[in-house]
């Protein structure tokens, strides 16, 4: 289970020529877009049947210009497939209805010009909704002529070759065919060694793979290459949970709340290496922070904190936990095991 809750933030400057040759009719005014992604809690595997959802969110105070009366907002496997299309207002919500474990890609058009792309996993033992929400400020152009991007936190300008590439080993993750993912994002990496998303996916993919050494190394590279990369963070502190490093987990989950204080996912895997190393009264206020961020991704938090409540007599209390969990997930395998643990111990 688990993953993680990236922040980025893009801004774009485009100068009116620019703009027009895009055919992106306010921006014939000259604005700057600032872009702020939530990408969804990532977890552990199951068949489908999952929401895809999110407001967007668009702060028009800053400019007086032509604004956008509508989005586009496209959902396409990781392969490259277009699976759904939706028209929504500036201020609106998207949702994308019984998807199956596995990435996507999250695309915002307007009139036809890509201005966002985000990577979501989409992946739960029950079925799930996942959230992510999108929030853009319109305001006037800066001085500057050219459009150019002024800060991409955790995106990469991929060559041609290497695009393909990266789509390619996408589409043999799809179909399991680990073994080519591999030996495709490794091309990646021996030709572009500072691209740490690929460093990122292949890490994963040799975890996936159980290959724990080559996944930790490579999870260090891409960590190397982009010291502020979330994703990798998280990515290494799970990997180290499973391998029984806690504290080497802590070190570097640690960094990934500095550095994304929001994600349920770092705070929750946080949580559970403290967990691990006897710290409960430590893990229990990141555990909670998870519950806070993402209450129904992060429910087997729940789970955790009940755990931790029993075994040091706190029986009510792991009652409480147990009945906020249930209400999240009615239709846990389990259920019937925590109702009779709740009506033994809940309080009066």
């Amino acid at each position: 289970m688990g993953s993680r809750l990236i922040r980025k933030i893009i801004s774009l400057r485009l100068s009116a020529a620019a703009c027009l040759n895009s055919r992106v009719r306010f921006s014939a005014s000259g604005l700057t877009l600032v872009l702020i992604l939530l990408v969804p809690n990532l977890v552990a595997a199951q068949a489908g049947g999952h929401t895809l959802f999110g407001d967007v969110k668009v702060d028009e105070t800053q400019t007086s210009g032509l604004k956008p009366l509508s989005l586009e907002v496209l959902l396409y496997s990781e392969s490259g497939n277009l699976l759904y299309r939706q028209t929504i207002s500036s201020n609106g919500r998207y949702r994308f209805l019984d998807l199956r474990d596995g990435r996507y890609q999250v695309v915002v058009e307007v009139e036809n010009v890509e201005i966002a792309r985000v990577r979501v996993t989409v992946s739960a033992p029950f079925k799930t909704d996942f959230r992510q929400d999108l929030e853009f400020q319109w305001s006037e152009k800066s001085e500057a002529g050219r459009a150019e991007v002024i800060s991409a936190a955790d995106s990469y300008n991929h060559s041609a070759t290497n695009a393909k590439l990266l789509r390619r080993a996408g589409e043999a993750s799809e179909k399991k065919r680990y073994d080519q993912a591999t030996s495709l994002l490794r091309q990646i990496v021996e030709t572009d060694p500072g691209d740490f998303p690929a460093w990122e996916e292949l890490g994963t993919a040799y975890f996936i793979q159980k290959d724990f050494a080559e996944a930790e190394r490579a999870y260090m590279q891409a960590i190397s290459k982009h010291p502020d990369y979330a994703l990798a963070l998280i990515s290494l502190g799970r990997l180290r949970i499973s391998q029984k490093n806690f504290d080497g987990a802590i070190e570097v989950l640690t960094q990934a709340v500095k550095v994304e204080p929001t994600s349920p996912q770092a705070n929750y895997f946080l949580g559970e290496a403290y967990l691990q190393v006897k710290k409960g009264s430590v893990a229990v206020n990141y555990l909670n922070e998870a519950l806070k961020l993402d209450p129904i991704g992060m429910a087997d938090a729940h789970l955790r904190l009940a755990t931790l409540y029993n075994a040091v007599g706190w029986k009510d209390k792991a009652a409480a936990e147990y009945e906020q969990f249930l209400k999240k997930r009615p239709d846990f395998a389990d259920r019937k095991k925590l109702e009779q643990y709740i009506a033994a111990n809940k309080k009066p």
